[in-house]
């Protein structure tokens, strides 16, 4: 019997299982394919916590591999120093089918091992997850949640003290914990309702709403007009309970919710994703924008983390992408911040490496500091420990829709960057503008900038030794030029070496698989192999005197990037 079978029938002699669990693995007890599938490996366990399809199996979100998860992150608590347990962990969850549970049985397990736990009452934002760590003082946090991800997955998202995700260290604790650890044996468990009467286990509720939409509020600066129209979907996920009224607080009285999208629903009936990246998801709030003749529209992700806004361009709602928010918000923070005297003096911002070099270019304009991380905001909340009080954190993000604007919280924040950015649209209303015109403003004065990736998959057994020779060949062979513009600095983030001239201003980290090149026309490309599948993606970021010229350089460059996978 092969090992994935072994732990197929030691499933099935669990008493553990409940009777859909059972019933569910019986029914694959003839496909080979299902089971190995299920039973080959355990999920992984990294900084970002666990994430997965749910269903029964070692490969699989259910009450097991989070009671498992939660076991393993307990012990690390617990070696944390002897307040740990007292200090203890907050529990939130989305709307995604089995959240709830999820929560539930992390909390009981976090009881178990005498650590206390403060559990939303309710299903939660992110971001309020962050913020409740700091502002009660816990060793830690989890949240059940998948973020964006389709409907048949959820995840675990494990954060530390400081609100933000689990450093490398601590994340490799818990996956060794959890490797010693038996699924079904070896997990403490208390009774919920017990705990809840011992005081072990607290549940939070509009308490930390209020403080949390405090802080909120206090990164506004001129507040939102009350003829602003707002249309918002939170696309059946957290943002419902919170988004809208974040919102009305900070002057906002026109505020439409998409009545189909603002019910909590785990099967996210009205999109094929819930990912707000993604336009084609707003045709809903598109609809209804027309009907209500809406200035903006709003739309968060399940977990109220990630966001994306619409605008109108030439009287049609368009999609802003994740890059050109990030310019337009943090623009609007440093220009309103002048403005009224409250912008600090060692104030700061913080991008991903592939997000676009517009934000570097207004940052030196405006006297503020830039600093580059790795993509996530585990990296970024990295940066900001690593500054402490030599600076003065007024946002960070990175292109892929996440925004956190402050620094009340340690992770993507879609509340206050929706309060943000409808008192964004609405200051420039005043003056008879809309976004896209202040963008317009913007590339008339730093340049044009347009960003491109592209993905080199490479499937199959050797695709794994494909990437590793391109990378190779990469690092001992860099281009001297790309399309006939000169390569003026070759950067390898692994090792920090580069040659040519680096540009004003231009700080970066360094321990990771990723090349950079800079070009004489102010364009970059950053080669990055996918951790997770078998491609190397390539970031372009061009630059260009004109929208023309730029748009130019990205499709030549992208052409150059598409025929590395036959070098």
């Amino acid at each position: 019997m092969n090992r994935f079978r072994r732990e197929y029938e030691k499933w099935l002699a669990s008493q553990d299982l409940t009777p859909q669990e059972r019933e569910e693995l019986i029914s694959i007890k003839d496909d080979d394919a299902q089971i190995r599938e299920r039973f080959y490996a355990p999920l992984a366990f990294g900084t970002a916590g666990l994430r997965g399809i749910m269903g029964p199996g070692v490969a699989r979100m259910n009450i097991h591999t989070v009671r498992l998860a939660t076991q393993g992150f307990a012990s690390v608590i617990l070696s944390a120093g002897k307040d740990a347990a007292e200090k203890g962990a907050v529990v939130c969850y989305d709307c995604r089918n089995n959240s709830e549970l999820f929560a539930r049985e992390t909390a009981r397990v976090f009881a178990g091992n005498g650590i206390r736990v403060r559990i939303f009452a309710q299903m939660r934002p992110t971001p309020e997850l962050s913020f409740a760590i700091r502002e009660y003082g816990a060793q830690a946090g989890v949240n059940i949640t998948a973020s964006h991800n389709p409907r048949e997955y959820n995840g675990y998202k494990v954060y530390w003290d400081d609100g933000a995700q689990l450093p490398p260290e601590q994340a490799s604790q818990v996956a060794a914990a959890m490797a010693e650890t038996d699924i079904f044996t070896g997990i403490r468990l208390a009774d919920y309702d017990s705990a809840v009467s011992e005081g072990l286990i607290t549940e939070l509720g509009e308490a930390t709403d209020e403080l949390f939409l405090s802080h909120v509020l206090g990164e506004c600066t001129n507040g939102i007009e009350p003829s602003l129209k707002i249309v918002y979907t939170p696309f059946h996920g957290t943002g419902t309970f919170i988004v809208p009224e974040a919102l009305r607080r900070a002057g906002a009285e026109k505020i439409f919710p998409v009545p189909e999208q603002s019910v909590p629903d785990g099967d996210f009936p009205t999109v094929k994703n819930p990912n707000p990246e993604y336009p084609d998801s707003f045709y809903l709030a598109e609809r209804l924008a027309a009907e209500k003749d809406a200035d903006i529209i709003i739309g968060t992700d399940p977990d109220t983390d990630r966001i994306a806004l619409e605008a109108k361009k030439d009287g049609v709602f368009r999609h802003i992408n994740g890059n050109r928010f990030g310019v337009l918000l943090l623009n609007y923070i440093i220009s309103s911040r002048l403005a009224a005297g409250t912008l600090p003096e060692n104030a700061y911002a913080v991008k991903s490496i592939v997000s676009t070099e517009m934000a570097r270019a207004l940052c030196l304009a405006t006297g503020v500091r830039i600093y580059d991380t790795f993509t996530g905001f585990k990296y970024m909340a990295e940066k900001i420990r690593e500054v402490g009080p030599n600076g003065t954190p007024i946002m960070a993000f990175e292109e892929s829709y996440g925004y956190m604007p402050g620094f009340f919280v340690r992770d993507k924040d879609a509340v206050t960057s929706a309060v943000l950015g409808a008192e964004m649209a609405s200051f420039y209303l005043r003056q008879g503008k809309t976004l896209w015109d202040i963008l317009d403003e913007l590339y008339k004065e730093y340049g044009y900038y347009e960003e491109n990736t592209v993905s080199l998959v490479m499937p199959g057994a050797d695709g794994v030794e494909k990437m590793a020779a391109l990378m190779r060949k990469l690092r001992a062979e860099p281009p001297k030029d790309i399309c006939g513009t000169p390569v003026a600095f070759a950067l390898d983030y692994l090792d920090g070496s580069f040659t040519g001239s680096l540009p004003e201003g231009f700080e970066y980290p360094t321990g990771s698989n990723v090349l950079r090149w800079g070009l004489a026309d102010g364009t970059a490309v950053v080669v990055r192999p996918s951790g997770t599948e078998p491609k190397i993606k390539l970031y372009i970021l061009a630059r260009g005197e004109t929208a023309e010229e730029c748009s130019r350089r990205t499709a030549e460059y992208s052409r150059f990037a598409e025929a590395l996978k036959e070098m």
